[in-house]
């Protein structure tokens, strides 16, 4: 059965989206079978995988959460081998709002990733950046949570929140649920202020904190408007190798 790992943070901004798009794929290309859950209004990780997130008509993780349709039937095979997406449309801005009414609304992706778990070896979750009634979903629905964060002065705002929202969800909701990961993004090396942001949240999170740090990168920043992972826009970039590291961490964390 299938690991699921939300990829989480309220905040905007932070690679939440580069990082559920790189990370999939890359894991993907090592011969895993991967699912993308795109749970996000807005919609940028099918957008980043070549898929169009404007489409109202066409079936989305909004059917599956709001309408229980099964979330097999929204499922598309992109372009990289062995990575799937189900994908968001606008139709999820609704959502929130929508849900409030719904029995057992915290549950609802839960429910239906339970119907594919054991068709794929990860399930990732690109959340949206606030903590609703969708995030809310994400968390109840995965095993563990990576959360990003970038080298940058407020990284560490909001992240109390964060924590407690998870720790509540555990007590009462997903009692397995667990940090998988912190990852460092955005970092540049010749800053002293990113240096001294990373001990900040190393002294936080310990050994949580990933040995790779994903660079600022011009590449990461391109690769969404060609509809491309990093590792097919460009593999040589700096931002394809540390995903690929990342990669690597990760599974050899499950292993």
């Amino acid at each position: 059965m299938g690991k699921t790992i939300a990829i989480v943070n309220q905040k905007g901004g932070v690679g939440k989206t580069t990082t559920a798009i790189n990370l999939s794929s890359c894991i993907s290309e090592k011969g895993k079978k991967v699912l993308l859950i795109d749970a996000d209004p807005q919609g940028n990780a099918t957008l980043g995988l070549g898929f169009d997130n404007k489409a109202e008509e066409q079936n989305s993780i909004y059917d599956v959460l709001i309408k229980e349709l099964p979330i097999s039937d929204i499922i598309k095979e992109t372009a990289v081998p062995g990575l799937f997406l189900a994908p968001s449309n606008i139709n999820l801005t609704g959502a929130e709002v929508e849900l409030i009414d719904l029995e057992g609304r915290e549950k609802k992706l839960k429910e239906s990733i339970k119907m594919v778990k054991d068709l794929y070896d990860f399930i990732f979750i690109d959340a949206p950046p606030s903590l609703g009634l969708i995030t809310l979903n994400t968390l109840v629905a995965c095993d563990s949570v990576l959360i990003p964060l970038q080298a940058e002065f407020y990284a560490m705002d909001g992240l109390a929140q964060l924590l407690n929202t998870i720790s509540l969800v555990k007590e009462s909701l997903n009692s397995g649920i667990y940090i998988e990961g912190v990852l460092i993004t955005m970092f540049d090396s010749r800053t002293r202020l990113a240096i001294q942001v990373v001990e900040e949240i190393k002294n936080k999170f310990k050994d949580a904190v990933y040995d790779v740090f994903i660079p600022r990168n011009v590449k990461l920043s391109e690769a969404p408007s060609f509809g491309q992972p990093i590792n097919i826009y460009d593999k040589n970039s700096k931002g394809a190798e540390a995903y690929e590291k990342l990669a690597d961490e990760i599974l050899s964390g499950k292993e």
